[in-house]
């Protein structure tokens, strides 16, 4: 008889004892793994974005690299303009209309120079400003005196003391302009002349 009930009861108690612990276990198992996916899917996603940024820096770098990277050799090329500009305008035109032909030659000389040079700085992104009757802009000039002019609107450039260049979408050097003061009013630009030399000490 007793031997009868141990044998009933030994393999019922433990499987009774096991079966209300086996689907919290398997629960808890899965949680914990649904819980490591998701770090891992946000890691994932995280380093994705970050490699992303990555590319889209390392292109705009090599865009800006290949622009500007001349921009501090074309600053110092454009001193060699100057003063070929300053030769020509010392020279004036009547030296250039003189019968010597040695000193015709010569101006030919230089003004082809000239203009090479414009030419393979431009080819290289370097454009040479033009200002003179636009409106004054801080942004590309740099206003060293004011003229009184009453023929133009207020905040004009009459005069470019020094040529600007930009590279690209950047300003290389600012244009050195003498700016109109007077005149009719310039809508928008009227007070252009005063702004114009605060800004310019900045910039």
């Amino acid at each position: 008889m007793t031997d009868t009930r141990a044998s009933d009861l030994d393999p019922e108690e433990p499987q009774a004892l096991a079966e209300p612990d086996a689907p919290d276990a398997a629960d808890s198992a899965l949680t914990q793994l649904a819980r490591e996916n998701a770090e891992l899917k946000d890691r994932l996603l995280r380093a994705l974005a970050e490699m992303e940024n990555l590319r889209r820096r390392t292109e705009r770098e090599v865009a800006d690299s290949r622009a500007y990277g001349i921009s501090a050799f074309a600053r110092d090329l454009l001193g060699v303009a100057d003063n070929m500009r300053r030769a020509l305008d010392a020279v004036g035109s009547p030296a250039h209309e003189s019968v010597d032909p040695g000193m015709r030659a010569l101006v030919d000389g230089v003004e082809l120079t000239e203009r090479e040079l414009i030419n393979v700085l431009e080819k290289h992104g370097v454009k040479k400003l033009d200002p003179l009757g636009t409106k004054f802009d801080p942004h590309r000039q740099q206003a060293m005196l004011e003229v009184a002019d009453a023929s133009v609107p207020a905040g004009t450039v009459v005069q470019v003391v020094q040529p600007g260049y930009t590279i690209g979408e950047r300003v290389l050097r600012p244009a050195l302009v003498a700016v109109a003061k007077g005149g009719p009013k310039g809508g928008a630009g009227e007070d252009a002349p005063a702004s114009a030399n605060d800004n310019s000490v900045d910039s």
